[in-house]
């Protein structure tokens, strides 16, 4: 009889240690989950939609002697937290290196990796650059464009048609070099010059 009483109490006192069991990991579930909702909430909601929206945007990337490199500006800049990306409309560039020609890209949409410091432009890219005294001036136009701005490299793997001066250009890929003025096809092209002027 006493060893009964003895077994039926150490029963009782598992069971009440496994629903205290249960209640804590229920507990600690329950804060896990408030916690990442207070995170969430605190962000603005998931890291993977826009964090800050932006209408008409314009913002200047500064040299380390505190003189402007670029300028991007669009229409609509939508940021992500994760990644650190940033999803742009109507994007402009224009390069503002002091000592370097003044470069102008527009496309239709463009991703900034800022972390990167990558810009992946799409959709009717366009590339213009004015004739210097030491230069032809330049006209590029693609589909796809990836922009390295503080290297000033310009570079993509898709069809180009380019002007060069007088000149004609078509190839597929491209990579410029807007420092060094050099300019490299990945792939065969052709280049049309016009004809001479009669003298």
């Amino acid at each position: 009889m006493v060893t009964y009483k003895r077994t039926a109490h150490r029963w009782k006192l598992l069971a009440i240690m496994l629903i205290a069991t249960f209640l804590a990991f229920g507990s600690f579930w329950l804060v896990q989950v408030m916690e990442r909702e207070d995170d969430d909430a605190r962000l603005g909601g998931p890291m993977s939609e826009p964090d800050y929206i932006v209408e008409n945007f314009s913002f200047v990337r500064m040299t380390k002697e505190g003189k402007p490199s670029y300028v991007v500006s669009g229409k609509r800049l939508a940021h992500t937290p994760l990644g650190d990306v940033s999803q742009v409309e109507a994007p402009v560039m224009q390069g503002m290196t002091p000592g370097r020609p003044r470069m102008t890209i527009v496309a239709n949409h463009a991703q900034i990796y800022h972390e990167e410091h990558r810009v992946e432009l799409l959709g009717k890219v366009d590339i213009q650059r004015p004739a210097t005294p030491t230069s032809e001036a330049l006209r590029v136009q693609t589909e796809a464009l990836t922009v390295l701005p503080d290297e000033e490299i310009l570079k993509t793997g898709q069809p180009i048609q380019m002007q060069l001066g007088a000149a004609t250009v078509t190839g597929t890929g491209m990579v410029a070099n807007n420092a060094t003025q050099k300019l490299h096809l990945a792939s065969r092209g052709q280049i049309v010059y016009p004809p001479r002027a009669r003298q």
